[in-house]
C-alpha cells in the first residue's frame, strides 16, 4: 500500500510523456524531500505469470540506469516480498530475508502453537488447499518440509495445467458460492482456497447432505479475534482489541462479535487501506474483508508487554502459556497486510487447540442471506456517500427511498455506493430470508436507477 501522497506521484509519473521523466522524477523527489545522496535499494519479487520476467527486468533496468541497487529474490508471493522488505528495513531483526528466513518464522510458531494441540500417530490435520494456479503453489510446496508434525497438506490446481484464477481461488469460490474446479472434495473434509498471489484465503465444505458452504472473511475474523479475546482474558491484561470491517460484512457476524464475543466492531469505507489505518489505532487490530483479505495487527506496547510475559518466571504456568501463544501468533502474522499462508496456519491452530470442526466452526453463526447487484449509469459521481459509505448523501431522496425499502423486510439493510472504476453503482442487500435479500436488492436497484440517472434497460428481478 501507498500513503495516498505518493499515489498521486505514481499517477503523474505513470502519465509522464517519456521525454519528461526525468523532470517528473526530479519533480517528485522535491515535493517528498527525497535525498538523492542516499544510496537506493529496491527490492523485487515476481510471480509465475508470462509477462512476470519481462516486469521484473524493466524495473531492474529502471534502477540500474538510475544509480541504483537492488535484490532480486525471483518468484515470491507478494506477502513474502512484504516479509523480505521488514527484514531487511530491520537489519534483520524481525527475521532472515530469506524463503528460508520465512519458511522458518512462520513453522516454528505454527510448531510452537499447536504442540498441547497434537499427539503423536494419526491425529494429523488433513487440509486441501487451491493454490489458485498461482505462486502461492510453488511456495507452499517447498514449506510443507518444515512442518514436523500436526498438519497435513495436499495441493491443487498447482499450475501444471490451468490458468491462474481460472475457475478457481478465493474470488472464484467467494463469488459462485461453490468449489473450484480440480479439487476433490469429500464430506466435511476442511478445503481452502488462496488467491493467486496467496494474499487472500477462503474456507469451505460439503456436509454429509451434499451441501456447499462457505467460510468467508468474517467469520475468519470471528474465529481469531474470539481467540485472542480468551488469551487476553487468560494473562489478565487491559490491552484493546478491535475488529474492523466494512459495510459489506455480514450483519450476523457483526451481531455476534459485539453481542456475544463483546468484542468492538468499527467500519470503515471499503478498501484495505481504510481498514489497516483503522486498525493500527489498537493495541491488537483485526480486519479482514468478505473476501478473505486480511489479517492481524500488534502495536509495538503490546509486542513488548506479551513478550516481557511469556518470559516471565514468577507468572503461573496458565498465564504464561497463554503470553507464549500470543508471542507465536505475533511471530505468524509477517507484517503483510494480508498472508494467505500465515492466516491458514493460524486457523489450523486455532481450530486445533480448540478442538473444532470445520462444520463446528461455521456454526458460530449463521449467515444472513444477501445479495448483490449492479446498476449502470451515466456518471457514478452523482452518488456520494457518509458513514463509511452506509449512507447516501446524494442525490437527493436516494437514501430516504432505501430506508423505506429496508423497513419493508424483518433484519434487513442495504446501501448503495459507486464503483471507483466504471460507471455502476453497488448494491448491497441483506434479509432474514434469500427471497427477502433477493426482493430488497431488486428494489433499490430500481430507486437507484430512477434517482441517480441509470442507463439501459430498467432492472429486471432475479438478475
Amino acid at each position: 500500500m501507498l500513503a495516498p501522497s505518493w499515489e498521486e506521484h505514481a499517477t503523474c509519473l505513470a502519465n509522464a510523456e517519456e521525454q519528461d521523466v526525468q523532470r517528473v522524477l526530479l519533480d517528485i523527489s522535491e515535493k517528498a524531500a527525497v535525498d538523492l545522496q542516499q544510496d537506493a535499494f529496491v527490492v523485487i519479487g515476481r510471480d509465475t505469470r508470462p509477462s512476470s520476467e519481462k516486469l521484473s527486468q524493466s524495473v531492474i533496468d529502471g534502477i540500474t540506469v538510475s544509480g541504483g541497487q537492488f535484490h532480486d529474490y525471483g518468484l515470491l508471493t507478494t506477502p513474502q516480498l512484504h516479509y523480505m522488505v521488514y527484514c531487511r528495513n530491520t537489519q534483520g531483526q524481525y527475521g532472515k530475508a530469506t524463503t528460508e528466513g520465512y519458511y522458518q518464522k512462520l513453522s516454528k510458531a505454527f510448531v510452537e502453537l499447536t504442540k498441547q494441540a497434537f499427539c503423536s500417530g494419526d491425529e494429523c490435520l488433513l487440509l486441501k488447499v487451491d493454490c489458485a494456479n498461482g505462486i502461492g503453489a510453488l511456495k507452499l510446496r517447498e514449506m510443507k518440509n518444515y512442518f514436523s508434525r500436526g498438519l497435513s497438506i495436499q495441493l491443487f490446481n498447482v499450475g501444471t495445467t490451468g490458468k491462474l484464477n481460472h475457475l478457481c481461488g478465493a474470488d472464484f469460490v467467494k463469488s459462485h458460492q461453490k468449489p473450484p474446479q480440480g479439487i476433490e472434495m469429500k464430506p466435511n473434509e476442511r478445503c481452502c482456497s488462496f488467491d493467486g498471489d496467496a494474499d487472500r484465503i477462503i474456507y469451505y465444505y460439503y456436509d454429509a447432505d451434499g451441501h456447499f458452504h462457505l467460510i468467508d472473511g468474517d467469520k475468519i475474523a470471528t474465529l481469531i479475534s474470539s481467540f485472542l479475546k480468551e488469551l487476553l482474558l487468560e494473562i489478565g491484561e487491559s490491552l484493546n482489541i478491535g475488529v474492523v470491517q466494512t459495510a459489506y460484512a455480514n450483519g450476523s457476524s457483526t451481531r455476534y462479535l459485539e453481542e456475544v464475543m463483546k468484542v468492538p466492531v468499527y467500519c470503515t469505507k471499503t478498501g484495505v487501506k481504510h481498514l489497516h489505518h483503522k486498525a493500527q489505532e489498537f493495541d491488537i487490530g483485526i480486519y479482514f474483508e468478505a473476501n478473505g483479505h486480511g489479517t492481524v495487527l500488534f502495536s509495538k506496547t503490546a509486542e513488548m508487554k506479551i513478550k516481557q510475559l511469556a518470559l516471565a518466571e514468577e507468572l503461573e504456568d496458565k498465564k504464561r502459556k497463554a503470553a507464549k501463544m500470543l508471542e507465536n501468533i505475533i511471530d505468524l502474522f509477517n507484517q503483510a497486510a494480508g498472508d494467505a499462508i500465515s492466516d491458514m496456519l493460524v486457523i489450523e491452530a486455532i481450530l486445533a487447540l480448540k478442538g473444532l470442526t470445520i462444520q463446528q466452526w461455521d456454526a458460530l453463526y449463521t449467515d444472513l442471506p444477501n445479495r448483490q447487484l449492479k446498476v449502470k449509469v451515466a456518471d457514478r459521481q452523482v452518488i456520494s456517500t457518509t458513514d463509511a459509505e452506509r449512507k447516501a448523501v446524494t442525490p437527493p431522496g436516494l437514501q430516504e427511498a432505501i430506508d423505506n425499502l429496508v423497513k419493508k423486510y424483518k433484519l434487513s439493510r442495504a446501501f448503495v455506493r459507486p464503483s471507483g472504476t466504471e460507471d455502476i453503482v453497488r448494491v448491497y442487500a441483506e434479509a432474514d430470508s434469500q427471497e427477502s435479500a433477493d426482493s430488497l436488492a431488486h428494489e433499490v436497484s430500481l430507486a437507484v436507477f430512477q434517482l441517480a440517472g441509470g442507463v439501459g434497460e430498467s432492472p429486471q428481478p432475479g438478475l
